[in-house]
C-alpha cells in the first residue's frame, strides 16, 4: 500500500487503523477518493482489493443527499463470504464532499458459528421427567433458568417483583419442603437467604 496520502484522509487515517486493529482480522477498512473514483488507501485488504483499483462507487445502495453514514448493507466478496458494510462520507477543509470511508466486516465465521449453536440447541431432547422431578435443585435452577431465557436477564437483573412470582411459584410446586431449598434459590437468584425467606413469608400472605 502506498504511504501517500491526501491530506484529507490524514485526520481519519488514526480511525482506521482503530478499526482493523480492534476486529482484526475480520475487518477491513477502505477509503475512496469520490472525485477520482479510485481506492486512495486500504487496511487488511479482504476483499483483494488494492490502491488504485477503481471504486465502483456507484454500485453503493441508494442514499440521502445528506447522508454522512450509509448502512449497515450486506455485500458477497468474490470467495461467496459473506459481509457486512458500513460507509461514511468524508469532507474536506470547505466541508464538501471528498472520500468514503468504507469497513467492510467478514461475518462468515460468525454465521458459522450461529449455524452450528441453532443445530446443536435443536439437537437437545426434553430432559427425561424421570429422573429429575424429584431432584428440588433441578426443578428450582430450570424454573429461574426458564424465567432468565424469557427475560434476557441474569437471576440477579430480576425485579423483587419477578423474584416475588418465581419464589411463589417455587412454594406452589413444594420445593421450599427441603432446609437448603432457599440457600440454593438465593444462590441462583443472586440474593441472600433472608431475603428468600421474606418473598416466601409475603407470597404466602
Amino acid at each position: 500500500m502506498s504511504t501517500t496520502y491526501p491530506g484529507w484522509l490524514e485526520p481519519h487515517m488514526p480511525l482506521c487503523e482503530a478499526v482493523v486493529a480492534l476486529f482484526h482480522p475480520l475487518a477491513e477498512v477502505a477509503v475512496h477518493d469520490i472525485r477520482r473514483d479510485r481506492v486512495v488507501a486500504i487496511w487488511n485488504p479482504i476483499s483483494g482489493r488494492k490502491v488504485g483499483d477503481r471504486s465502483l462507487i456507484d454500485e453503493l445502495p441508494e442514499y440521502a443527499e445528506g447522508a454522512r453514514v450509509i448502512g449497515p448493507y450486506p455485500k458477497v466478496l468474490a470467495d461467496g463470504r459473506a459481509i457486512t458494510s458500513v460507509s461514511v462520507v468524508l469532507l474536506n477543509a470547505k466541508g464538501a464532499r471528498r472520500g468514503l470511508l468504507c469497513i467492510n466486516f467478514d461475518r462468515s465465521p460468525l454465521d458459522a458459528t450461529i449455524d452450528l449453536l441453532t443445530r446443536f440447541a435443536a439437537a437437545v431432547e426434553e430432559r427425561p421427567p424421570e429422573l429429575f422431578d424429584r431432584d428440588w435443585r433441578e426443578q428450582i435452577a430450570l424454573l429461574v433458568d426458564d424465567e432468565c431465557r424469557t427475560r434476557r436477564l441474569r437471576g440477579d437483573r430480576l425485579t423483587r417483583e419477578q423474584r416475588l412470582a418465581l419464589v411463589r411459584l417455587m412454594d406452589e410446586r413444594g420445593l421450599f419442603a427441603t432446609r437448603n431449598a432457599a440457600a440454593h434459590a438465593g444462590r441462583a437468584l443472586g440474593v441472600s437467604r433472608t431475603t428468600i425467606y421474606a418473598l416466601l413469608k409475603e407470597a404466602r400472605s
